[in-house]
């Protein structure tokens, strides 16, 4: 009986960015309720309000000064 060859291992992926490092460029709509929307980032796993994915990507375009 002649052994047969192991498969090649898959190279590593990766590892997730953690969720406070990630700027989650790919979400996807996980839940809905009547006044909220959920999205899950692809990239971290992270589950946050629709609204607050929308808010981050103002608060990118448009830093707030803290010098006031």
């Amino acid at each position: 009986m002649t052994p047969q060859p192991q498969p090649p291992i898959p190279p590593k992926r990766d590892p997730k960015p953690l969720p406070s490092q990630c700027r989650h460029p790919r979400v996807q709509i996980v839940a809905r309720d009547e006044d909220s929307e959920f999205v899950e980032c692809k990239e971290c796993g992270e589950v946050f309000e629709a609204s607050e994915f929308k808010d981050m990507a103002i608060e990118e375009r448009h830093p707030i000064d803290d010098e006031a």
